[in-house]
Formats: structure tokens, sequence, C-alpha cells
């Protein structure tokens, strides 16, 4: 095999590749020993056809087959050997081919620009670590207890008042008949809460324990039995006990029953599950510190092919008017993304980073873990949709990227407080809005300006027909004079 590459304009390619017709006769004759075993034909045993007949039988579909391998297979080993990324999929042009022919054909490739990974290094990032105050998590932890409920027995003959607990059986009826589920045994109610049927525990204000008490109220939308819909039901309670709230003990106790050791091991998991909460937020700002001086990088001669796809992927679901209104601030966004993928897939492949199944498997299993009960769902839209697994493959593989350069960066720690931290998210999120504000407010001149060129056009056009219009008017005028002589 015989390669010449020629450079043609900015990063377009033209790969000579020329292959003797020895050469293919061997790939030929290989395919045909290979078919033979298969092949029966009527006055011949199984595996003995002459490889003549076969030819006369199979000779130009065998011979596509061939060539097509064998323009894959070598395409693929030109460009590996050449070092040539192709940005986007290479165009062939055969220019002599057939049986008993030598083959020669031209591979025309756009090639990815070469990216200096080795300038990523030494990236100035800040880095933000929360300390969290005692009595923070400690406030934490109050707000947490004040949600437990804890009752104690009231004290003989008490009347129920609000957020009383009253436990009580009951028996229902509706027109003096019994129902479906018309029974239960220990129902709790808080009262002041209304969380069983409307109206339902006011009514139990002022009950006392080994009290009978009858409760009427209208059954709700909700009711399983839809014949009994609005209807008045009569609930007869007797109440079993009247427990009155009592304010959670923060102790060893309490933090065991939040799956704690003791209330030492509580607060640690608190303050960590407060620092947790800000750390994917301030670890955001770290990440678009690094993609921001990524976008400064020089990276000149972008493939338009990559950017027209691009644009494609961000334009999704727009109507053509307005891609059209927006094509120049979409073509910008497009070509900060290739760049910055470039540069970080060249720094991926530096470093060889690499994305395991097991990590893709991960990913996965903590989606069943956010949406329990639809693990089925979301296992048969991937194996449906393997480009879903090529995108979180993608996302795993970036963060991998990220992690590395921050290691190779020069990392500026700041420990700060809870307030601090609010306040730098809230400036975040303010400059985020500005800069969006921002580019819609490009995109706007952007329409103006596209608009104003549109009118210009179209005043300049009528000017020119009046201008065209005027000696045709002239013309007519004298003729009419000379009639009239």
């Amino acid at each position: 095999m015989k390669v010449t590459v020629e450079n043609k304009k900015g990063l377009e390619k033209d790969i000579k590749v020329f292959i003797d017709k020895e050469t293919i006769a061997g790939y030929l004759d290989t395919k045909y020993e290979e078919i033979k075993k298969d092949v029966v034909l009527k006055g011949f045993r199984p595996g003995k056809v002459p490889t003549e007949v076969l030819k006369r039988q199979f000779g130009k579909a065998v011979y596509g087959e061939v060539i097509d391998k064998v323009l894959k297979d070598t395409t693929t080993k030109v460009l590996e050997e050449n070092k040539i990324k192709p940005a986007g999929q290479p165009k062939i042009d055969l220019k002599s081919f057939g049986e008993g022919k030598d083959l020669e054909y031209i591979i025309s490739v756009t090639e990815l620009p070469k990216v200096d990974a080795a300038s990523l290094k030494n990236l100035k990032i800040d880095e933000y670590v929360v300390k969290i105050n005692p009595s923070e998590t400690d406030k934490r932890i109050e707000q947490i207890a004040k949600t437990q409920n804890n009752f104690k027995d009231a004290t003989e003959n008490y009347s129920s008042k609000n957020d009383d607990l009253v436990i009580f059986d009951y028996k229902a009826t509706v027109d003096g008949k019994d129902f479906k589920g018309n029974e239960g045994k220990e129902t709790q109610l808080v009262i002041g809460k209304d969380l069983f049927i409307k109206g339902f525990d006011k009514q139990l204000i002022g009950v006392k324990k080994n009290e009978n008490k009858k409760v009427e109220v209208r059954l709700p939308e909700s009711f399983p039995e839809k014949d009994l819909i609005n209807k008045k039901a009569i609930f007869d309670c007797n109440i079993t006990a009247v427990k009155n709230p009592e304010k959670v003990k923060i102790n060893d106790e309490f933090a065991k029953t939040l799956g704690a050791k003791d209330l030492n091991n509580l607060r640690e998991l608190i303050s960590k599950q407060i620092n947790d909460e800000f750390k994917n937020s301030l670890d955001m700002i770290s990440k678009k510190q690094i993609l921001e001086q990524l976008e400064k990088q020089k990276l000149e001669n972008l493939p338009k092919n990559l950017i027209d796809q691009e644009v494609k992927i961000l334009s999704q679901g727009m109507k053509q008017d307005e891609l059209l209104k927006n094509k120049k601030s979409l073509e910008n966004q497009a070509i900060k993304r290739i760049k910055t993928g470039l540069i970080l897939n060249a720094y991926g492949e530096k470093n060889k980073i690499k994305v395991s199944q097991e990590e893709v498997n991960k990913e996965i299993e903590k989606q069943f873990r956010m949406m329990p009960g639809q693990e089925k769902m979301i296992k048969e839209y991937y194996e449906q949709n393997p480009s879903a697994i090529d995108g979180i493959r993608g996302s795993i593989y970036e963060e991998k990227i990220i992690e590395q350069i921050k290691k190779d960066s020069k990392i500026n720690k700041k420990e700060i407080t809870k307030e601090e931290a609010e306040k730098i998210l809230k400036d975040e999120n303010e400059k985020n809005l500005k800069d969006q504000a921002k580019l819609s407010n490009q995109t706007n001149e952007e329409n103006l300006n596209q608009k104003d060129k549109v009118k210009k056009k179209s005043t300049s056009s009528k000017k020119n027909n009046v201008k065209k219009a005027k000696p045709t008017v002239k013309k007519s005028k004298s003729i009419k004079k000379v009639s009239k002589k």
C-alpha cells in the first residue's frame, strides 16, 4: 500500500491511497475460500465448488463486499498511522477499481486542530472549604428535633386541645348503614393538623380518655367508595388515649433514632451535610473558572462542519426565523463549546484518562436510588437508547478531566463561613443573570442590525427602481409631443 498525504487549505487534507491488484486478488481469494465452505451448488459436493464457478456465480457481490472492507480497514489504518484525527466522516473518492485492476482512491478529510494540552498546567483556581460553626450545627439539630413527634400521656380527666395527640377506635356509618372500610383501630390524630378527613380533628377538641364521641363529616372526593363521596358519615369514636406534646430531648438516645452512634456523631454528620449542601455549588464556581481559562486558550481554524453540527444541537426546537435571528450568537456559543471540548479531550488523552463500564453502571445505579420503583423503566430506557449511555460516559469523562486539571493547577484554598458561602453563591447567581441579560441584549442588537440592513436594502432597492422608471416616463412624454406636432 502506498500513501501520499497532500495538505490543502487550512486543516483539509487529501490522502492518496494505492493498493496493487495482486494484494486485492489476495483479499478476494481469502473471501472465496471463506464462502466455499457454506456454498451448496448442484453437481458439486459441499465445500468442493471450484473458485472459478464461485466467481461466475457471485463475483460482483464478493468483489463489492471485499472492496468495502478494504476501504474501511485501510482508511482507518492510514488515518491512525499518519496521526490524523478527522473532524467528521472522511469522504472517499474511488479513482481506479475493478477485478484485475489496482485500487486507487483519495480520502478527503478535515483534520481536528492540534491542541497544546501542556498549556493547561498551572491554571489558577479558587477552592472553597466551608467552616461550619458549631452553633449552625446545633441550630439544624434543633430544627430536626421540632419535626419529631414526641408525646406523653396526659393527666387523668384532661380535656384535649390543639397540638394534642388523640388515639381512638371508630366505627362509621352512612344513613345508619355500614360500608367497606368503616372501622379503624388505634387511629392517631394530632389536633390542628387536619390530616384525616377535613374538619374531623377539630371535633375531637375537649375529649377525654375512655370517652365516646360522635363525629359527623362529609366523605371527601378521594374516598375509595365512589357512591359515598360527599355523603354525611357519622364516626362513633372510642377515645383510648390523649397525649400532650413534649419537647424532644436532644441527647444520645435522640441521635440514635436518627441513625447516629451518639450526639457527637450526629453533630459530625449534620456538619458534613451542611458542608455538602454548599460543596456542589462552590465546586461549580471552580469548574467555571477552569472553563473560562480554557476559552482563552488559542485554538484557530475550527472545522466548519463541527460548528454547523454544534449549532444544530444548540438550535433544536427553534423555528427557522428564530434560528436566522440568533445565528451569530449560536455560532459563538458553538465555537466556545467545541474549543473547550477539544482542549479537554486532548488533556484527557495526554493523561490517559479512561471511563470504565463499572463507573457508568454506578452512575445508573444512582439514578435507580433517586427514582425508587422506576428501575425497570430506567433500565429499558438505557437499553433502547445507547446514545444516553454515551452521554453518561461523556459526563463522567469530563468530570475526571476537570479533577485532573485541578490537581495540576495552582489551588488557592479559601476557608469561608456559611454566611460567606451564601454571599459568594448569591453574587455568582446575580453575575450569571447579568451575563444572560447581556447575551440577550447582544442577540437583540444583532436582530435590530439585521432588520436595519434589510430595511436599508429595501429602501435602496426602491430608490433604484424610481431612478430606472424616470427615463421611461420622459421617453413616453417626448413621444406624445412628437405625435402632436
